[in-house]
């Protein structure tokens, strides 16, 4: 049940982070603090198609 997603930065839009979230329980997208290599800070990522 759990499905692989991708994390994208909110501010350069890259896809730098994967990660697994279960379907069944968590229905909105996954938003997390996340270190952006390309900002050289803690961006905010989404989870992206």
């Amino acid at each position: 049940m759990r499905e692989i997603v991708h994390l994208q930065c909110s501010e350069c839009k890259r896809k730098n982070y994967s990660t697994t979230k279960n379907k069944r329980t968590t229905t909105s997208k996954l938003e997390m603090q996340k270190f952006c290599r390309f900002d050289g800070k803690r961006t905010l990522h989404r989870e992206a198609k």
